[in-house]
């Protein structure tokens, strides 16, 4: 009898509890979100199933001995996973459309404004009974609203790691939710006429400019915010593999074998910490709600900057490509081009989102360069 009771105690199902059966259905809905609705299926299925395996009762399979709590220790711990996402980033992302059209910088900056909105959104929140976010946290927090999971996760794991679970998951999700989110902010800020608004052809970029870009953008960095370096530095590393035409193994490399494995470990290591101890609280949903009103306001302001621009060149500029300021590489791009379509079927926009795409990027990354500089120890 002893044995058999021995036995029913090291079974799941006797240590099952309400919050981690949730927390399974939890992972099992960002399953499905990426297999049947193709919402960022590169990140939301491992993290999913690394929801699913870190609630297993017993197993500790997401604990600090279990095997994907190793993994986050190793590689989110210390930044090295978001570090390498960047390198792959940069060897994946073409520069040409921010380089022939500088002025885009603007949009990209603009869209980071949800950032700063949500920090102080993190702050006022203290005021209301169950919330206790410090400076730290809120500034964790607040790099949601740039939608850049890689870099939500870099700032996390140094400002608040004990809140990365929530930020990573509510970071990638309204990534993936962009084809949902951004659409009708863009069409209630714009009109017809704007959206339909045809952009001249950019200009061709030469090769000795593509390759001294990452420098520049380096030197910068390193003069200004040298607490951006390390995403801004791999960023542009990954960029010279690709552009620079002599190291097209290690390019391939960065594109592909690198940020796919590290993709892998990244979101199992990110499911890890769903678990129902850690992400069943007050606090979670604050992080939650705040996110989606990052992603808004950075994409309402990136579309307001745009309409500045378009009035200031003459019309010349079409306003749906500001709401490609945000950081979501090349969603938010394909979205713009996408309503464009909408209106005309022959106005590609695509490369000129590109730009401001792009410049979200770099403006995310720099943003979270201020807020560790500004709260970090």
């Amino acid at each position: 009898m002893d044995q058999l009771l021995k036995l029913w105690q090291s079974m799941g199902i006797a240590n099952m509890d309400l919050g981690q059966v949730l927390m399974m259905a939890v992972g099992c809905g960002l399953i499905y979100l990426a297999i049947a609705k193709k919402f960022e299926p590169l990140l939301l299925v491992p993290i999913g199933f690394g929801a699913l395996l870190s609630n297993i009762p017993v197993a500790g399979i997401g604990g600090p001995d279990g095997m994907i709590g190793m993994i986050y220790t190793v590689g989110v711990e210390t930044g090295i996973f978001p570090l390498l996402i960047f390198m792959g980033v940069g060897a994946l992302t073409d520069f040409g459309a921010l380089i022939a059209r500088p002025s885009t910088l603007l949009l990209g900056a603009a869209a980071q404004f949800g950032i700063f909105a949500t920090l102080i959104g993190a702050v006022l929140l203290n005021f209301i009974p169950g919330f206790e976010f410090t400076l730290q946290d809120a500034s964790a927090i607040a790099i949601i609203g740039g939608a850049d999971g890689p870099t939500a996760i870099f700032l996390a794991s140094r400002l608040a790691p004990d809140l990365l679970g929530a930020i990573a998951v509510a970071a990638y999700s309204y990534m993936a939710l962009v084809p949902i989110i951004q659409p009708p902010i863009m069409r209630a800020l714009t009109t017809r006429e704007e959206r339909r608004v045809v952009m001249q052809q950019l200009r061709p970029v030469s090769q000795l400019e593509r390759i001294l870009f990452p420098f520049v953008v380096l030197l910068l960095c390193a003069l200004l915010l040298p607490s951006a370096a390390p995403l801004i530095g791999m960023l542009t590393f990954g960029n010279l593999l690709r552009e620079c035409g002599v190291v097209e193994r290690l390019s391939r490399a960065a594109q592909n074998e690198i940020i796919n494995i590290v993709t892998i470990m990244l979101g199992l290591a990110i499911g890890s910490k769903l678990s129902a101890d850690n992400f069943l609280a007050l606090e979670t949903l604050g992080i939650l709600v705040l996110g989606a009103l990052a992603f808004c306001i950075g994409t309402a302001c990136g579309v307001l900057m745009g309409k500045v621009m378009h009035r200031a060149t003459g019309g010349k500029v079409n306003p749906l490509i500001g709401a490609a300021g945000v950081s979501a590489v090349p969603m938010a791009a394909r979205v713009v081009n996408r309503v464009g379509l909408e209106e005309d079927h022959h106005n590609f926009l695509l490369m000129h989102a590109m730009g401001p795409n792009v410049a979200g990027v770099i403006g995310s990354a720099v943003a979270a360069g201020v807020l560790l500089a500004l709260t970090g120890t």
